[in-house]
């Protein structure tokens, strides 16, 4: 792998979690740590990252640690036991679709040992993948720098070509009134556009978001076929869910 592909990759880790160390980032990639140490000095140069004992972390990690802790730990367990049960899901052969949210990633390590093609709008996903059993597509269009995701009109009309047999979604709010609802057009337009080709809608949930209404509301509830949410869920409202028509698996 190149240097503008390996800086990609660390950006992208990066982004994801916040901070990376040299060893497993050499490791993933098959290169050595010092190769690593290098691109990592060049990425501090440019002031895309700040280095630390053994690794680096993103600028606002330093500015604003409290925050970025809070935010990369909430409901992790949550949404990896959602990612098992998603994982449970697919099979040898499937074509099947990842968007770019937090919930949807942790899916990637599960699934790495499988003949299976992902389609994914996501950088993080790109390069977890990368080098494992799978194949992967990407979206192509304009970089979202802060969610590491490919957004715009190109990538909408692009995955829209694509048939996927399974389509794994995140989304910000859902409720039973409003449906589907997010914080980015952006990221809406992209579920759209692939679960319009998808033959199997998957939407991966953590309770929190459960009746909750963000301010763009872009699909109804019957865009989503299963629900795969987490046990902190009520079944009394879980089982309004499935009176509306949604498989629900918790």
């Amino acid at each position: 792998m190149n240097s503008p592909l390996r800086k990609q990759y660390l950006l992208a880790a990066l982004a994801q979690h916040g901070s990376l160390e040299v060893a497993p980032a050499a490791q993933q990639l098959q290169t050595t740590p010092l190769t690593i140490r290098r691109d990592l000095a060049q990425l501090a140069a440019e002031g895309l990252v700040v280095r630390t004992h053994g690794g680096a972390v993103l600028p606002s990690v330093v500015r604003n640690p409290v925050a970025f802790t809070r935010k990369s730990t909430v409901y992790a367990a949550e949404k990896a036991a959602i990612c098992q049960r998603a994982a449970a899901q697919i099979a040898a052969g499937d074509t099947i679709f990842i968007d770019c949210g937090s919930t949807t990633f942790p899916l990637c390590p599960l699934i790495r040992h499988l003949a299976i093609r992902v389609v994914t709008n996501s950088l993080p996903v790109l390069f977890e993948l990368v080098g494992s059993a799978v194949q992967v597509v990407l979206a192509g269009g304009e970089v979202d720098a802060e969610r590491q995701a490919m957004h715009g009109t190109v990538a909408v009309e692009q995955l829209k070509r694509y048939r996927v047999d399974k389509a794994f979604l995140g989304v910000d709010g859902l409720s039973l009134q409003r449906g589907l609802s997010a914080n980015s057009e952006a990221e809406a337009a992209i579920s759209l556009a692939v679960a319009g080709a998808a033959s199997h809608v998957y939407l991966l949930c953590d309770a929190s978001k459960l009746e909750q209404e963000k301010y763009f509301q872009f699909a109804p509830l019957t865009l989503v076929d299963t629900l795969i949410t987490d046990a902190r869920a009520s079944p009394a409202l879980l089982a309004q869910y499935r009176e509306a028509g949604i498989e629900v698996l918790v």
